[in-house]
């Protein structure tokens, strides 16, 4: 991954979550996130550890799988979320997510933002999202994401794939990754 891409996604993936929680920076995530006993090892499905954040009432974990960044966040949003990935506050949520990530990409410079008209549901494991593939164009050729977001314990689990083009990465490879992580992470 590009070094300027890296610094885009993590840069942006810090920021959506502090925007949309209204909380600031406090060090690092613990490594069980207390409210949904998720664990976040040094390695994790084949992927490693690369750093977390907490963001007041949201917390991050980013892995390296090869060339594909996996970042999952665990928020509340203020509510007790409904657990699955069909229930009104996940559905509602999922567009907001998907509107601040247009937006983020814009704000960057990304240019050619493109995402399909409706969201999926896609399973890994036994844990069911709701997600989407989106791309934005850079100076290097195409940025890819694959947002998926559920609800979890009382709480959105919110998990993004990212890859560049660049690096010769596809959603193949990304589901790959993630076929792997997910079960490991919510078994």
């Amino acid at each position: 991954m590009s070094r300027a891409l890296a610094v885009f996604l993590a840069t942006f993936c810090c920021i959506a979550a502090a925007l949309a929680q209204g909380g600031a920076a406090g060090g690092p995530a613990p490594p069980t996130h207390p409210a949904t006993k998720l664990n976040f090892p040094p390695t994790l499905g084949g992927a490693t550890f690369e750093t977390s954040a907490n963001h007041g009432t949201a917390v991050s974990y980013r892995y390296l799988a090869g060339k594909i960044q996996i970042t999952v966040q665990i928020f509340d949003g203020g509510r007790r979320v409904p657990p699955g990935s069909s229930n009104p506050a996940v559905i509602y949520e999922f567009s907001g997510e998907m509107a601040e990530a247009e937006q983020q990409a814009r704000g960057s410079g990304l240019s050619g933002f493109e995402k399909p008209a409706v969201p999926a549901t896609c399973s890994y494991g036994a844990v069911v999202f709701r997600c989407t593939v989106y791309s934005a164009s850079t100076g290097n050729g195409r940025v890819y994401g694959k947002v998926l977001l559920t609800g979890y314990h009382d709480n959105f689990v919110k998990i993004v794939a990212e890859w560049s083009q660049a690096d010769n990465s596809t959603v193949a490879d990304a589901d790959k990754a993630l076929s792997a992580f997910i079960p490991a992470l919510m078994h």
